[in-house]
């Protein structure tokens, strides 16, 4: 392949990357809007994105003609896993300690998957990745130890979790080389029977559902279509990265909207964060523009 065609899918995975990563920015701010029990907002979110799945699945195969599987194989199945246990982890932090923390939490995504990437397909990553990795844990280090002092460490641990399920879904996307587009939505259905299994006595208490329709018909399927589109034409740190909207524009969202403000350490710890995984995509273009321009030399 020319390295003309390589920009331009290169190109494609950003754009459509990008465009996954600002839908998931609304997912919390949909959450705290719609109000109510924790499983109840699981349960609606997650059935109302897998029948967006099932729907989908059919307009590709039957209508357009392409073949798509719903989960293609054992590999599918293991990253819808990691998928559904995710929506799990990450509805628990956002009940259980500050948007702020569970969205800086979450950039860490992009360098779980840069050491899973490392461990499991031999991708070493550069001097300013492994760079970049070391600031970050005194970032986390910081909102972390925020939440230990404010009794938000069970939060802050489910968001953790939240990254590492994410990188392990996106680097093992990222090594079978299989369309996984449709993987994280059809598998919303293991959280959902999970929480229809934990609903209250008085059954779904949610007090402003539509919402919550909203969010699991149109920007969950939305995003992570996109998210899980990305490793067919990104790294996985580079996917991972695009995580890093939500980490930006969610609390601006829920400062706007619920006027929440994240306490000193946090807003030091997510700064640490954002600047460097901005100043480390700065430098991962350099160098690719570097690179194309020496390919085209030759």
């Amino acid at each position: 392949m020319s390295s003309s065609s390589d920009a331009a899918m290169h190109r494609r995975g950003l754009a459509i990357t990008g465009l996954g990563g600002l839908a998931l920015s609304f997912d919390i701010p949909l959450i705290r809007s719609a109000g109510g029990d924790v499983w109840s907002l699981l349960a609606v979110r997650s059935l109302s994105t897998f029948v967006i799945a099932l729907g989908a699945w059919f307009v590709l195969n039957r209508v357009l003609g392409r073949e798509i599987s719903l989960l293609p194989g054992k590999t599918g199945l293991l990253v819808g896993v990691f998928y559904g246990i995710n929506s799990c982890t990450f509805l628990l932090a956002v009940f259980n300690t500050s948007t702020a923390n569970v969205v800086f939490i979450l950039a860490f995504t992009s360098m779980f998957a840069a050491i899973l990437s490392w461990i499991f397909l031999k991708e070493r990553p550069s001097n300013a990745t492994l760079v970049t990795m070391l600031v970050m844990v005194l970032g986390v280090g910081l909102i972390v130890q925020d939440g230990l002092e404010s009794g938000h460490l069970f939060g802050d641990a489910m968001a953790a979790s939240s990254a590492f399920l994410l990188a392990s879904a996106i680097t093992i996307s990222r090594a079978s080389k299989r369309d996984m587009a449709l993987v994280p939505l059809v598998t919303a259905i293991f959280p959902a029977a999970v929480a229809l299994l934990m609903l209250p006595a008085g059954g779904f208490t949610i007090a402003a559902p539509g919402y919550i329709l909203f969010n699991g018909l149109v920007m969950i399927p939305l995003a992570f279509f996109c998210l899980a589109t990305g490793p067919r034409y990104l790294s996985a740190p580079e996917v991972g990265m695009f995580y890093l909207l939500e980490t930006i524009l969610a609390p601006i969202w829920v400062w706007m909207v619920f006027a929440e403000t994240p306490t000193t350490q946090t807003l030091i710890g997510g700064s640490i964060l954002v600047f460097a995984l901005i100043g480390h995509s700065l430098w991962q273009l350099r160098s690719r523009s570097l690179r194309a321009a020496v390919a085209c030399a030759e």
